[in-house]
């Protein structure tokens, strides 16, 4: 398996390379060659694998042979044992038609940890066979952070920096990052926004004496290798309901468009998924592009799911990637273009292709709460604000619900207690493992939105 540039003008790397990497020097995200592809008859063989022999037979194509396969099975094992539930993502039926997929049962009760947990893995199986050492720089809207934090703590060949935007993101996600108490791990809180973190990020990554002076690399979802691993759920998802024999849709709560476009992957390998369905807060940047072909760029605005207060959603390029017939040239001219002028537009053809495949739909903050409150009255289910978003853009996108709906359920409510109360009159606790996380110390360090600083800090603390 060999991987190109959404821009064209970065190296073709393999597997190794390209989890390493994370950004290609182009500026570019790294997307597969040729996406691999699994029968029907494949299909029908996996439906009674369990999730993490599920995951070492889908992943196996594009490691493409640079990790012996014992090796690899040995990695998905080992990571997806952390989860507290033996279905690692479980489906809850709600109502006809429509399914939760669990995504929260890891160490830090979010769905990031179903990549993170394997990445974290992964760098070390490389970095030991390299005999080399990394630093890994990451922004995050809030759960990205502790779910890095969580899978690269105390690793030996791993140094990790994560910026998040201060007091924008909830208490609990800002705690589960700055109370870990371990030497490699260094916690960033910006003045700005999500956005200002990526941007930090991008411009390190785009820093070519930096970047390899630190041996930099990402764990954002615009890691190649985090995509790959949420292509997994998407399979088990369809595979529990009848795959490939019966066909589903899929809706997403989306920021960053990492994950959803995770099941747009899960869709080119061959698995039945007809629609893929965004929600979007209030920053709907998304929802304006997939409506009516508008991606213009607007101030971000704090809301009750933070996750995806962001207007800048680095994955989106991929899809643009394959939208302008994967013409490296043409996207990087596009992203160019989004850029300078703040704005950017497919054209008529290009937007019908993306929404012959996406719809989309957006909710404010009393809507979100309304969302809570009514699905803990009518099927005593409890969601968390970004949760809640995904199951309303549900009943919105696709009312009849012909085929089943699977909306992922990205984190567990007890990250959001103060949304889900306002909600609902009623606080979720956090569990046991985490029950003393106001009582820990913080460690981390508050900086202005300046990139000098930022590589003067990550010089300065990395082992």
């Amino acid at each position: 398996m060999r991987y190109i540039s959404t821009r064209g003008n970065a190296p073709v790397l393999g597997f190794a390379d390209v989890t390493l990497a994370g950004l290609a020097t182009d500026g570019g995200l790294y997307v597969p060659e040729v996406w691999p592809q699994v029968s029907p008859e494949i299909q029908r063989e996996w439906r009674s694998l369990s999730y993490a022999d599920l995951a070492t037979q889908m992943m196996q194509p594009f490691v493409g042979g640079e990790i012996a396969e014992d090796a690899f099975a040995a990695i998905a094992h080992e990571a997806y044992g952390t989860f507290q539930h033996p279905a690692v993502t479980p489906l809850v039926q709600l109502d006809s038609n429509l399914w939760l997929q669990e995504l929260f049962h890891g160490p830090t009760l979010a769905f990031k940890d179903v990549a993170l947990q394997l990445l974290g893995r992964l760098f070390d199986h490389i970095l030991a066979q390299r005999g080399e050492r990394i630093t890994i720089v990451g922004a995050t809207s809030g759960d990205t952070g502790s779910a890095a934090i969580e899978a690269c703590r105390d690793r030996d060949a791993v140094d990790i920096f994560i910026l998040f935007p201060k007091g924008r993101v909830s208490p609990v996600q800002q705690r589960q990052m700055t109370t870990v108490d371990a030497p490699n791990v260094h916690c960033i809180a910006v003045e700005g926004t999500f956005d200002d973190c990526q941007d930090l990020v991008k411009a390190l990554f785009a820093d070519p004496a930096f970047r390899a002076e630190v041996n930099l690399s990402a764990v954002n979802s615009i890691n190649w290798a985090r995509v790959m691993a949420q292509t997994v759920y998407y399979a088990f998802a369809a595979l529990q309901l009848g795959a490939p024999d019966r066909a589903i849709d899929v809706c997403v709560p989306t920021g960053n468009f990492g994950n959803i476009y995770a099941a747009y992957g899960a869709k080119l390998m061959g698995f039945p998924i007809e629609r893929l369905i965004v929600g979007s807060n209030r920053n709907d940047i998304l929802t304006r592009f997939f409506q009516r072909d508008d991606m213009s760029l607007r101030p971000v605005e704090p809301s009750f799911s933070p996750s995806m207060d962001i207007q800048v959603s680095s994955n989106v390029e991929r899809l643009l990637f394959d939208l302008y017939d994967r013409n490296g040239a043409t996207t990087a001219e596009a992203m160019a273009t989004l850029r300078k002028e703040g704005r950017l537009s497919l054209g008529e053809n290009r937007h019908a292709a993306a929404k012959a495949m996406f719809s989309a739909a957006r909710f404010d903050d009393a809507e979100t709460l309304e969302g809570i409150r009514s699905w803990q009255q009518r099927a005593a289910c409890t969601l968390d604000p970004h949760s809640a978003v995904g199951v309303l853009a549900a009943e919105a996108c696709v009312p009849t619900r012909e085929r089943p709906v699977v909306v992922g359920a990205t984190a567990h409510p007890a990250k959001f207690p103060d949304a889900v109360e306002q909600a609902t009159g009623v606080r979720p606790s956090l569990p046991p493992r985490l029950a003393d996380l106001f009582e820990r110390p913080e460690r981390k360090v508050d900086m202005t939105n300046d990139l000098g600083a930022l590589q003067a800090l990550v010089r300065e603390r990395r082992g």
